[in-house]
């Protein structure tokens, strides 16, 4: 039975179920599920580590987020293979925030923008998403890439900043300053994880790079320690530390995600951030980045695994789940998730059959937390770099963006160069916002362009020598959108009709779009003829426009304005009153 997508509370739990479920489950899906899991789960642990150190959190708050909102997204979303968690396009947002507010102030902007994913879900937002310009997405895209990359320049070289600015430039300017004191090993291992990150895919062993470049990062790291004296790489249990029973210890606790409320957790000075309403003012512009960056890319994670299985998903309901997962896991401690489209392709690779696949990940996840976090402390901060590196270059987009260069107008390279510099010295926010309304302003000068009107004489495949117009009648034709970025443009050659005519017939059957503007454009140029005693006659009165004309009540007023579906017929009826002809 399908869900009544039509009820106000329809929410995605049935169509996840029965998505689940289809075609039958048996012990072979199962087993192909669980090894999917576990397969894309072992890549997750260091990537979702690495992520949520580039947000600017230690790295156990990107395995709380890939085990909850992981699990619940699976659970509750529209797509039956995507799999969600920390992705790096979210870093851009997420760094600033968490220098600002801190671990607390991150992880309630995530609540928020959960709820704001639910609301979108609900109002059957889910198909305006692709109403974001391609040009606007390319050049956000990119510029995060290079944000993202700006970020690593500290682990990857093994730089002494105390401090990652907000700012691209500034943060350069620290970088180039900090350059020469680089710290060789760290230089080392990150290159060495880097290469082969970029050349393990050319192998086809079928075995994930980003797994066998931590690995051999990892590795050859703790073999040079051993063997170099003074070789010493900056590690996750040498950065981070957590406290146990008044004990400091290093690395990452090996606990549960516990219930906590989002606003109690630190703030920038350390203290529990609290809840008030200049807090959630502050919060909302990230909030709705982060609300709005998450549909982007679930979505489009949801259509590309709907390409590689001859699937479909819900968007509404895959919003509804991004949004539940984003809500709930503020409160163990996640920050902001979304459809992981590198963890998504692998998952189809490795077998998936179903939403289940994305759970085992999570499980998988969870068990590591538990029984493997002494181990994740040899992780060297370089190799964590190296893989946001190759996932920055994976974002970039740069093909797309050079074939946006060559091949498009104008109009859509002024928006990929906004977008893309926008992101880079300000933020997602101003980018996104200020591109859209741009694309926006531009598609209407464009369809604009495409609307105009002009006087027709005997040029007309209506009229013809047998059949020309009678004296003293003016053709008037209007052709393409007639709206408020072309009404006035488009009606403009009526207010200069030299010698008064008889009659004027005014033909609208190329207009296939009229809003309120082109109304009352239309009105006002009908009624400035009437007022001087002319004739009107518009012609080619037919769908949209003939609707919003009737709503408006316009009629046909005999002798004064004559309304016809086609341009024949409003000659003929102009004839008429004109006294040229005995019927109508």
């Amino acid at each position: 039975m399908k869900p009544d997508r039509e009820h106000p509370l329809y929410l995605p739990f049935a169509t996840a179920l029965r998505d689940k479920l289809r075609g039958g489950y048996n012990l072979s899906k199962l087993q192909a599920d669980l090894l999917a899991g576990i397969t894309v789960g072992i890549v997750a642990v260091p990537l979702t580590m690495a992520l949520a150190i580039g947000s600017g959190v230690p790295p156990q708050y990107g395995l709380y987020t890939a085990i909850v909102a992981g699990l619940l997204i699976a659970l509750t979303g529209g797509s039956r293979f995507s799999v969600s968690g920390p992705t790096a396009a979210f870093i851009v947002i997420l760094h600033p925030i968490a220098e600002k507010y801190g671990l607390g102030g991150l992880v309630t902007a995530g609540f928020m923008a959960g709820l704001m994913l639910i609301t979108m879900g609900v109002a059957r937002m889910g198909k305006l998403i692709q109403f974001i310009p391609y040009p606007v997405t390319t050049g956000f895209a990119t510029g995060s890439a290079v944000v993202i990359v700006s970020l690593q320049f500290k682990d990857f070289l093994g730089l002494q900043l105390a401090v990652q600015p907000d700012h691209f430039f500034d943060r350069l300017w620290r970088v180039s300053q900090a350059l020469p004191g680089f710290h060789p090993p760290d230089l080392l291992i990150g290159a060495a994880t880097l290469t082969v990150l970029l050349l393990w895919p050319r192998l086809k062993t079928g075995l994930p790079a980003p797994l066998i470049g931590i690995i051999v990062g990892t590795v050859l790291a703790w073999l040079l320690s051993r063997v170099v004296a003074g070789f010493d790489v900056a590690t996750i249990a040498s950065r981070f530390s957590y406290v146990k029973e008044g004990q400091t210890l290093a690395g990452i606790p090996p606990v549960l995600p516990h219930l906590t409320l989002p606003w109690q957790l630190p703030g920038p000075k350390g203290q529990p951030l609290g809840l008030s309403l200049g807090l959630i003012q502050e919060l909302l512009g990230p909030a709705m980045a982060i609300a709005l960056l998450g549909a982007i890319k679930a979505l489009l994670c949801a259509v590309v695994a709907d390409g590689m299985t001859g699937t479909k998903h819900d968007p509404d309901a895959e919003l509804i789940g991004q949004g539940i997962g984003n809500a709930v896991a503020p409160f163990f401690g996640g920050i902001a998730a979304t459809g992981a489209l590198a963890r998504t392709v692998s998952n189809i690779r490795a077998g998936a059959r179903s939403p289940l696949a994305a759970v085992f990940q999570a499980l998988f996840i969870l068990l590591v937390l538990l029984a493997m976090t002494p181990l994740l402390g040899y992780l060297p901060m370089a190799a964590l770099a190296a893989l946001l590196l190759q996932g920055a270059w994976n974002m970039s987009e740069l093909n797309h963006f050079r074939h946006i260069l060559k091949i498009a107008p104008g109009s859509d390279i002024l928006v990929l160069l906004v977008c893309f510099g926008l992101t880079v010295i300000f933020n997602m926010v101003v980018a996104v916002s200020v591109g859209v309304v741009l694309a926006a302003l531009l598609f209407i000068n464009r369809i604009a362009e495409l609307t105009g009107g002009r006087h027709v004489t005997d040029d007309h495949s209506h009229l013809d020598l047998e059949s020309p117009l009678p004296d003293g009648v003016r053709l008037y034709e209007v052709s393409g959108s007639l709206f408020f970025g072309a009404a006035e443009k488009a009606m403009s050659a009526l207010h200069d009709i030299g010698a008064r005519p008889r009659a004027v017939i005014i033909n609208i059957e190329g207009v296939t779009i009229m809003d309120v503007s082109g109304l009352v454009a239309l009105d006002s140029a009908i009624e400035r003829l009437r007022a001087a005693n002319i004739l009107v006659a518009v012609a080619g009165v037919h769908g949209q426009p003939a609707l919003l004309m009737r709503r408006a009540g316009l009629r046909n007023v005999p002798g004064q304005l004559l309304l016809s579906t086609s341009l024949p017929q409003a000659l003929a009826r102009v004839r008429h009153y004109l006294g040229e002809t005995v019927s109508a």
